[in-house]
């Protein structure tokens, strides 16, 4: 049922100013802006709430009834009203932005403890997800940017690359690999690889760098999540490559660069195409941008492009 909050407000007013004249002044409206509101709020009760005469207005039997009602449910909704106009003062200001898993579990954090001393009074909600779900929700204005790969460019979205992130090898640190400064993937031909097949598309660039090479590689395993197949490096069960800042040096684990070919995937900055970002927004992504290329070998980062 739809209730006619006009019509209440209304009829409150005539009967507590005394009159349609009093009310269409208090509630800055006409008078017969006021006898509309009435007439459609009688209609859909389907009863008379006034009695209009040449010289005054009187509440009816029915008006008599309601009154009280409409009085208490205004005040009501005037206190709901005034809690959430004090809520919206105090509550604390969200700024949101998206970025890849790979890239916020291990290298985000530094920067935003940097603009939180910047902007302490703004929160932060971070949504860590995949590339098509990152263009998803910068498309919608739900984050303001996204940190993705540049693979993530679609209508109405604005990509800028900012950096090339080198896959490398990951192995136990007793393993004879992990001794050598660089590994070549030749090398990799008689171990057993972890695969991770992640919406993020990793897999298909290793396969799309290697060609014919990717045929010599036997992979072992398929992890969905770099997580796990780290865990399956640490139990022996083989080696895996991942992107150079999805993982952090840990008792156990050794990271070794990829060469002959080295293979990058590309990072990008993802924006809505002629939105402009605030004040705020623009230094966190500043912020995050130098953070994880500071993270990144000395010939990684690429000159910002855009899309």
């Amino acid at each position: 049922m739809q209730i006619d909050f006009l019509g209440m407000q209304a009829f409150l007013a005539i009967a507590e100013q005394g009159g349609f004249q009093q009310a269409a002044a208090y509630l800055n409206l006409s008078q017969t802006a006021v006898s509309h509101r009435i007439r459609k709020l009688e209609d859909s009760l389907g009863v008379t709430l006034l009695a209009r005469t040449t010289r005054d207005v009187t509440l009816t039997d029915a008006g008599r009834a309601l009154l009280p009602r409409v009085r208490a449910a205004m005040r009501e909704f005037e206190l709901s009203y005034d809690t959430l106009r004090q809520h919206s003062r105090n509550a604390p200001r969200w700024l949101a932005f998206a970025c890849l898993p790979t890239l916020a579990s291990h290298r985000i954090a530094p920067a935003l403890r940097r603009f939180g001393r910047i902007y302490p009074e703004i929160a932060l909600r971070v949504f860590d997800n995949s590339i098509q779900e990152i263009a998803e929700l910068v498309q919608a204005g739900t984050t303001d940017f996204g940190i993705s790969v540049a693979a993530s460019n679609r209508q109405g979205l604005a990509v800028e690359q900012f950096a090339q992130e080198p896959f490398v090898l990951v192995c136990p640190a007793v393993h004879r690999l992990a001794r050598l400064r660089s590994v070549s993937w030749d090398q990799l031909s008689d171990e057993a690889l972890v695969r991770i097949s992640l919406p993020a598309g990793n897999s298909s660039t290793i396969d799309d760098a290697l060609g014919e090479r990717r045929l010599r590689l036997r992979w072992a395993y398929e992890a969905q999540h770099t997580a796990l197949a780290l865990n399956f490096v640490r139990e022996g069960l083989g080696l895996t490559v991942v992107p150079c800042l999805s993982v952090a040096a840990t008792e156990g684990l050794a990271i070794r660069p990829l060469m002959q070919p080295a293979v990058a995937r590309k990072l990008a900055v993802v924006t809505r195409r002629g939105a402009a970002l605030s004040e705020p927004a623009q230094i966190l992504r500043e912020l995050v941008v130098e953070e994880l290329c500071t993270g990144l070998p000395g010939d990684a980062p690429a000159s910002p492009r855009k899309q």
